[in-house]
């Protein structure tokens, strides 16, 4: 029974290291996408379709 308690501690440490190093990845920019805004101009766009509004038809008295 007192494995368990010892794997859980250090299932528990490892987990809080992992997230310290995401953090400390994210925080230094590790996940930024820099390659994807110089190429953009190359992608094809999709056409986009503008609804049109009819003019509205008001009555006056």
């Amino acid at each position: 029974m007192s494995v368990i308690y010892i794997l859980l501690a250090i299932s528990i440490l490892v987990a809080i290291i992992f997230f310290i190093a995401f953090v400390f990845a994210v925080r230094n920019g590790q996940y930024d996408d820099s390659y994807t805004p110089s190429v953009r101009m190359l992608f094809e766009d999709e056409i986009v379709k503008h609804k049109t509004r009819k003019p509205s038809k008001s009555k006056k008295d």
